[in-house]
């Protein structure tokens, strides 16, 4: 018996698998890839629960801003007595220490090489730790400072786009 064979076998919606295939990295580099994740996420860590003379302030009541650009008004304020070091350190601050989140990531684990899927993991675990900054008493839960947060991911993730295509 002769055996019927499909001359059109079922392609996978999506994008060609030339594409999925520049986007996984050798196992190598991969593992490479995730050092660097782990690394800059353990001084991220640091930086954002230990780091900038931050102390817990038990005393006081629990820190937050939900209006959102509230803040980054605050920093463009020039009548408020803020020095321009402490508007540049909180404003591109905040965006350019989660860039390598949003060139990392996506080479670490190819399915959020995603912009969308990108996004939503990002600001998840950006509100997670703005959460626990806040409960923690060792700094607030802004609004904000996840909307910078965001920026920065993006802009990681246009440059890894543009050098990855």
């Amino acid at each position: 018996m002769a055996s019927i064979t499909n001359p059109h076998p079922r392609r996978r919606k999506g994008r060609a698998s030339t594409t999925a295939g520049r986007r996984t990295l050798p196992p190598g580099r991969r593992f490479l890839v995730w050092l660097l994740l782990i690394a800059y996420s353990a001084m991220l860590l640091y930086w954002m629960f230990l780091g900038f003379g931050r102390t817990v302030q038990l005393d006081g009541p629990l820190r937050y801003n939900l209006e959102p650009l509230r803040t980054v008004r605050l920093f463009f304020d020039m009548n408020n007595g803020l020095s321009y070091a402490s508007r540049l350190v909180n404003l591109l601050g905040n965006v350019a220490v989660f860039a390598p989140v949003g060139f990392l990531l996506p080479l670490a684990v190819s399915r959020y090489y995603s912009w969308f899927r990108l996004t939503v993991m990002s600001a998840c675990c950006i509100m997670v730790l703005e959460l626990a900054q806040m409960l923690l008493h060792v700094g607030s839960l802004d609004i904000d400072d996840l909307l910078l947060n965001l920026l920065g991911v993006w802009a990681g993730y246009a440059l890894l786009r543009l050098v990855r295509g």
